[in-house]
């Protein structure tokens, strides 16, 4: 279901999105979500050949999962 968020910007910022979402020929909102959605993709997101690399990796998969079992047992400190 959508939600309604409500998003206070300057007048700068609004009139570069609504002039990008025009070029797009797309209404703002979608223009909006679209580029938070292009975001969230890139920066917190590992795609499939990342994974791969770090599944493949014995290495560091390996200390990845003993620094998994240390945090479930509190054990370590977080720097």
């Amino acid at each position: 279901m959508s939600k309604t968020v409500t998003l206070r910007i300057g007048e700068n910022i609004y009139d570069m999105f609504r002039a990008m979402a025009e070029r797009e020929n797309r209404p703002l909102s979608n223009f909006i979500e679209t580029a938070a959605l292009r975001y969230l993709q890139e920066h917190e997101l590992v795609d499939e050949f990342e994974m791969r690399e770090i599944s493949q990796n014995i290495n560091l998969f390996s200390s990845m999962k003993r620094g998994h079992a240390d945090v479930k047992v509190r054990k370590g400190s977080f720097v």
